[in-house]
């Protein structure tokens, strides 16, 4: 019986070691930005408030700049936080503001978002 539960336990601490390992949080700095781990570059949208928790970024919105979504036991690290958008799926948010990438921005290190009708901004940490 001891043998059993010890099993389960060691199994039970595996999964969530694996889980956490694979919800790291998807970003890294280049060129003085951060971008995803495609290299592509991360907006913030001054219309969002930070720490509000909420994107205003929705409908077509979102289809021009699409949120950078959180994996499924994706967990909080550093400055990066998750918010829950609109329709219930997870967005990361550098510093309480939601994260977007650019549908214009064709390769790594594109950056031709940046101070879009002055509300959106590349992100330098």
């Amino acid at each position: 019986m001891k043998s059993s539960l010890l099993s389960t336990l060691v199994l039970s601490a595996a999964a969530l070691v694996s889980g956490v390992a694979m919800a790291a949080a998807p970003v890294k700095t280049a060129g003085g930005m951060l971008v995803n781990t495609a290299g592509m570059t991360l907006y913030t949208f001054d219309n969002d408030v930070a720490g509000s928790g909420k994107s205003v970024c929705n409908g077509p919105c979102a289809g021009l700049w699409p949120p950078v979504m959180a994996e499924a036991g994706a967990m909080p690290e550093g400055d990066m936080s998750i918010i829950t958008r609109d329709d219930g799926g997870k967005q990361w948010a550098y510093k309480g503001k939601p994260v977007y990438l650019y549908k214009s921005d064709m390769k790594a290190g594109d950056a031709t978002g940046d101070n879009f009708k002055n509300v959106w901004h590349v992100i330098k940490p």
